[in-house]
């Protein structure tokens, strides 16, 4: 096919025609180089998906935090908590720490 059977077909006609050829460099314009390009889309909903994600751990922790606050407003429970977890005393008692091999070896496993 030569250059002038070419021009006169429909389809080249079209193509070649400045409004539509302004549409796909717009169009391609967009899609790859522009600030607010597809890809840059994308990429910002993923990242958005992992901070919604991180928000629900976050709320599923804030929740047990308060059920943890409003036990140690019993001061049983705090008292208990503080012997357990930093072997806090009282005056003239004396603490002893019992470990088993067993609990010996998964604490240096964990270390």
């Amino acid at each position: 096919m030569k250059f002038s059977e070419l021009k006169k077909n429909k389809w080249f006609l079209v193509i070649s025609s400045t409004y539509v050829l302004i549409l796909i460099f717009f169009i391609v314009w967009m899609i790859f180089f522009d600030t607010n390009s597809y890809f840059i889309h994308r990429e910002l909903d993923e990242d958005i998906k992992g901070l919604e994600e991180n928000k629900e751990f976050y709320k599923k922790e804030i929740e047990k935090d308060k059920a943890f606050i409003e036990k140690m407003k019993d001061s049983s429970e705090m008292e208990k908590f503080a012997r357990e977890k930093y072997y806090l005393k009282k005056e003239n008692e004396d603490i002893y720490i019992i470990e088993d091999e067993d609990s010996l070896k998964n604490s240096k496993d964990n270390e």
